[in-house]
């Protein structure tokens, strides 16, 4: 007993405390609990961008509103003493001018992420997923700390559009980053419904954080709270993923060329229905809340909380999505053209209602098949750039990017005019029937969703040697996959489209000749039972 009080207990506990290390350590390193870190990493990055999107739109408006008016009010009084006022105290040319900069300030961030994504998406093939992601976040972190302290327009424009460069980098790495490491499809089609439900929640939950905080704590404090939280990001993923260390990006293949994946018709019909199904909640979150203002006469709080009852169903869709194609993977383009019909009709009921209740219900059918629609295309852009082009997502995901990007961009801008030249109804009912009409263009991914089981089936239970380029390719991508590696794994020599035929022929012929060499029994595995079985991947 009294030597557990001595040197040999102390070199106990050291043993001790060296094996749990030694196991965290290898909780880390492992590839397996390593993805699953990785995913953490990439929906806190999302979570936070699009938090970071919204948390300003109870803020924004209201702040400006009382920097212009310290700084202008008296001017309009001594130039201007018979103009007259709104219900807000200001002259009807400012509020106007006013509304006029809220709108370009919302824009600025999609507009800017739509200029770069284009970029971001080649130098994200070029040089792999980690950097750019690290890269994404610090940019963020920048631009929240030059809101937290931002004293007039121009610098919080400056922040807004350096968010979008940030967003351009951490959304598009992220994304392409989850498709690379989940290469199945039940598990990527999970990983990537987990990704949508932290974008939903951001988007959702922002402006109730963000108008509360700044009633009770200041316009610092909610955008503080979130630069902390991305640091704290960043620094896990260089502890974890390391990305300066990792130089196995070397011997991946070269990556599609972005234009290239623009022109091909599959692509462009997933693009097009990623823009037209996020179009009415970009055009309604800038319009909804005057709409409700002069109709409903609702509070503040009602319009602050509009959106945040839609989290659920939206998270419910993610989830229906998810199971139904586990089961039925051959309809994901029905499930795509389902949510753009639900996404129509709630759209065309939004100007019926009368009482906050009853918007609710059409807003939850929004999101609930905005849901459908992006967990249903999402995994189906990765699978075609698979089964068509090399397996590098950089730049898939900046088009999917982009086609938010779009919608975004357009919103702040766009939807004001409309209403203001046509009406909300009219507005609603346009949205509604671009759904509905578009939704009919999905069946052209029919054939190709159709083709998902037997190539996954084959992908998993290729038991055989290689028959072709196709399998030989596969085979030896998941050979790299298998020990810990990205897809390069045993590299084959590139070209122009990602690999050398020839070379990687030669390569399963060289392997053949020198597993003959060694022995009928080299290079094969037993089972318990003894019995030998044959090479496989």
């Amino acid at each position: 007993m009294a030597s557990e009080g001595g040197p040999s207990g102390l070199a106990l506990r050291l043993s001790e405390m060296g094996e749990k290390t030694r196991e965290f350590g290898g909780a880390i390193t492992d590839p397996q609990k390593q993805r699953r870190i990785m995913l953490v990493i990439v929906c806190v990055a999302l979570l936070l961008d699009n938090m970071l999107y919204m948390v300003i739109v109870p803020i924004i408006p209201d702040y400006l509103a009382d920097l212009e008016s310290e700084q202008s009010a008296h001017v309009h009084l001594v130039l201007h003493p018979n103009s007259t006022f709104n219900s807000t105290g200001q002259p009807k040319s400012n509020r106007d001018n006013l509304d006029v900069q809220i709108g370009v300030l919302f824009a600025s961030k999609a507009i800017v992420q739509l200029l770069v994504n284009p970029l971001s998406g080649t130098f994200i093939d070029r040089v792999g997923y980690d950097i750019p992601l690290l890269i994404g976040l610090t940019v963020m972190f920048v631009s929240t700390c030059i809101f937290a302290f931002a004293e007039n327009y121009a610098t919080l424009f400056a922040a807004r559009s350096l968010q979008g460069l940030g967003s351009a980098f951490a959304d598009t790495s992220g994304i392409a980053m989850i498709a690379d490491k989940y290469t199945e499809e039940g598990e990527r089609r999970k990983a990537l419904g987990i990704a949508l439900a932290f974008i939903s929640f951001g988007s959702l939950v922002a402006p109730p954080f963000g108008g509360i905080l700044y009633e009770f704590a200041g316009k610092r404090v909610p955008f503080i709270v979130l630069a902390v939280v991305c640091l704290a990001d960043g620094l896990l993923l260089l502890t974890v993923v390391k990305p300066f260390s990792n130089r196995t990006r070397e011997n991946m293949p070269v990556g599609t060329p972005i234009y290239r994946l623009m022109i091909d018709p599959y692509i462009a019909v997933v693009a097009g229905a990623l823009t037209v199904c996020n179009i009415p909640l970009a055009f309604l979150e800038p319009t909804i809340a005057n709409w409700m203002e002069s109709t409903m006469h609702s509070t503040k709080w009602e319009m602050g909380l509009t959106w945040l009852p839609a989290f659920f169903p939206h998270v419910l869709g993610v989830y229906i999505t998810v199971k139904l194609a586990a089961k039925h993977p051959h309809l994901q383009w029905f499930y795509g053209a389902v949510g753009m019909v639900i996404i129509g009709a709630s759209s065309c009921v939004v100007p019926a209602c009368k009482t906050f209740g009853q918007l609710i219900a059409p807003l939850c059918g929004i999101c609930f098949g905005i849901a459908l629609v992006d967990t249903a295309l999402l995994p189906t852009l990765a699978f075609l750039v698979d089964l068509r082009y090399v397996s590098v997502y950089g730049s898939i995901y900046a088009i999917a990017d982009i086609s938010y990007s779009v919608a975004y961009a357009m919103g702040p801008i766009v939807a004001g005019q409309i209403v203001h030249n046509l009406g909300f109804a009219q507005l609603n009912l346009c949205m509604g029937l671009v759904n509905v009409l578009y939704a009919p263009a999905l069946l052209l991914l029919c054939n190709v969703c159709q083709m998902k089981p037997s190539h996954s089936e084959r992908d998993n239970l290729l038991e055989e040697a290689p028959q072709g380029l196709y399998d030989t390719i596969k085979m030896e991508e998941r050979k790299g996959k298998k020990k810990g590696y990205s897809s390069s794994g045993k590299c084959l020599a590139v070209d122009e489209n990602g690999f050398d035929p020839f070379r990687a022929q030669r390569s399963i012929s060289e392997e053949s000749s020198e597993s003959m060499e060694m022995g009928p029994y080299h290079g094969t595995g037993t089972g318990g039972n003894g019995n030998h079985t044959p090479l496989t991947t």
